[in-house]
């Protein structure tokens, strides 16, 4: 990639990227892994709410529905938690925002200059810029507060986390490669109510309240709601040039059929064949043009003036 679309495209993209990270993580240091689950169904709102300001989105009565609804369930989740803190949340829905941003810019600054990314092509190209924006909070802010003699470093653990990250975006690749749209966004529904029935297991201090399972559970039917407008406005899209390819396909098994339909009488060979002489050699002058016509057109009409010239 080029240093000047690198610079235009990965960076800003990188530091997004960064900052989600940094916030998202440092939430979890206060408040707990199901809350930041039941926070994290306001990324749809946060994407929608950054694609209509940067003008890759319109306004529409039914999708702003549905992030209202969302709203008001995660307004309803967040009332219902015992552990309530407002700086865990501020660092959540900050990193949810990030989030939203860099998904936008990958829509604008990619796709409008015709770059498609794959997820595994993607963490070559950002996780590298990334680490040196995640390295800048990291010196100013954490590194002053480490001293060696606490630092307690697990290979394994952290081995194994890197390995489910790695594991993680091969499995969203393969997914979207063998099946699709629907498919990603039903498993990623379903990832997050296991993701918060294993956190109560887990981590026994993340209880779970009613008035948490009303609100997540209000704000999860429009999150359904959301992809499956997206999902039809895919298909939506698709559906002409579908139909240009099919009417493709058939005119040209037609045209294929058409093409065989003449089939040579040995009787009328020895005419034919002179008639065919004769024509080739009026017709010099249209021969110079008969590679611009394809072969199956062309066999189609040569046989129709034989067919004609032997009647």
């Amino acid at each position: 990639m080029h240093l000047p679309r690198y610079a235009t495209c990965v960076i800003p993209i990188s530091a997004f990227f960064a900052a989600s990270l940094w916030f998202g993580n440092t939430a979890f240091l206060h408040i707990s892994v199901a809350f930041i689950q039941m926070l994290k169904a306001l990324m749809p709102v946060a994407t929608f709410c950054m694609a209509v300001l940067c003008g890759t989105d319109k306004l529409r009565c039914d999708v702003f529905s549905n992030m209202v609804l969302v709203s008001i369930g995660v307004v309803i989740s967040s009332y219902g938690e015992i552990h309530f803190n407002v700086i865990g949340t501020i660092y959540q829905v900050t990193g949810i925002v990030a989030e939203a941003l860099r998904l936008v810019l990958t829509q604008v600054l990619l796709q409008k200059k015709g770059l498609t990314l794959n997820p595994i092509t993607s963490l070559y190209y950002i996780a590298p810029c990334s680490f040196a924006f995640l390295f800048i909070p990291w010196y100013l802010l954490e590194q002053p507060e480490m001293e060696v003699s606490q630092i307690q470093f697990n290979f394994w653990i952290f081995f194994s986390n890197a390995l489910c990250a790695l594991a993680l975006n091969f499995s969203i690749f393969l997914v979207i490669g063998r099946t699709g749209a629907v498919t990603i966004r039903v498993a990623g529904v379903l990832k997050d109510w296991i993701l918060i029935a294993l956190s109560t297991v887990v981590f026994p201090e993340s209880t779970i309240t009613g008035l948490n399972i009303v609100g997540y559970a209000i704000a999860l039917c429009g999150v359904v709601m959301y992809n499956y407008i997206k999902v039809k406005d895919v298909h939506a899209s698709q559906a002409p040039s579908d139909g240009i390819a099919e009417r493709m396909a058939k005119d040209w098994k037609l045209e294929k059929k058409s093409s065989d339909i003449y089939v040579p009488n040995s009787d009328n060979d020895n005419e034919r064949g002179s008639i065919a002489g004769s024509l080739s050699g009026s017709d010099s002058k249209v021969d110079e043009e008969a590679p611009l016509i394809t072969t199956s057109r062309l066999s189609h009409i040569g046989r129709t003036q034989l067919g004609s010239h032997a009647v």
